[in-house]
């Protein structure tokens, strides 16, 4: 199966929007093919707020994210494979999603390998 995380991420942006709060994405700079203004990460780590007003020609598809925006007045396009956006949550209240910070291979070795690997795990609760 294709990763879940750039359907969580399209769908947590417009819940987000759709509540009138501010979208902000915490991407891995250091990852490899990440394109983001370096200086402006911390420890690693770039958070980035993607609301409409904030940036141009947001693009969230299964493989990246990818945006326009200026920092200190300069443009710059932003991109991050999916696989390194770490987590996308609301400014005003912190409500979102952190994501696990393993690549997207080693996700899909584990799921094949844990006990009981494609059986259902739904259980009824009354």
């Amino acid at each position: 199966m294709t990763s879940n995380r750039p359907y969580l991420l399209r769908a947590l942006n417009e819940w987000i929007l759709d509540n009138g709060l501010t979208p902000y994405v915490m991407v891995d700079a250091e990852a490899a093919g990440v394109q983001v203004p370096s200086e402006y990460a911390q420890d690693g780590k770039i958070v980035l707020n993607i609301s409409p007003s904030a940036v141009r020609e947001l693009l969230i598809n299964n493989d990246s994210l990818s945006f326009n925006a200026r920092f200190a007045g300069r443009p710059y396009q932003v991109y991050a494979p999916i696989a390194t956006v770490l987590a996308i949550y609301a400014k005003e209240s912190g409500n979102g999603v952190v994501f696990p910070e393993e690549d997207e291979a080693s996700a899909e070795d584990n799921a094949a390998t844990a006990p009981g690997a494609g059986k259902p795990h739904l259980q009824v609760v009354k």
